[in-house]
């Protein structure tokens, strides 16, 4: 095979040609998301280190908690646990956060993006999976199953 070729079966690889709609519109949804998650990641850490926001924790107080526990770490720099990062988005450190919950989220992005099609094709018995897995992804994120 010549290198043209070669270059025409990768990219016919990479595009996917023969995967089902659902499958492509799940991974470009999925690819969307972890772009705009890093993004969020690498812009968030850049205003960290220009100290834009104050942190929570001051960077050169952080040695002194690096080795605590994290039951010790959070009482000793009132950091939030669970959702109450979300109050706090004023703070240098916390803002990382939500590239973080973008990256934890975008398969259930992708998800959503996939019931139409599966409406459309009357495929009750995925899209019943699919509800299904949101809806252990939405209780997970919850912390409403959290043990005491």
């Amino acid at each position: 095979m010549n290198e043209a070729g070669r270059k025409e079966q990768t990219s016919t690889a990479k595009a996917g040609p023969y995967a089902p709609p659902e499958q492509r519109r799940y991974a470009d949804v999925l690819g969307a998301g972890v772009r705009v998650g890093f993004l969020l990641l690498v812009v968030s850490f850049a205003l960290y280190l220009a100290g834009a926001q104050q942190p929570l924790v001051p960077v050169d107080q952080l040695p002194q908690y690096w080795g605590l526990p994290v039951d010790q770490f959070v009482k000793a720099t009132h950091t939030p646990t669970g959702w109450g990062w979300v109050t706090m988005l004023g703070k240098g450190d916390m803002l990382n956060l939500v590239g973080i919950a973008v990256l934890a989220a975008a398969s259930a992005f992708s998800t959503v993006a996939v019931l139409p099609i599966f409406v459309r094709r009357r495929e009750w018995p995925l899209l019943a999976i699919a509800l299904l897995q949101l809806v252990v992804l939405a209780l997970s994120a919850s912390n409403l199953l959290a043990a005491p």
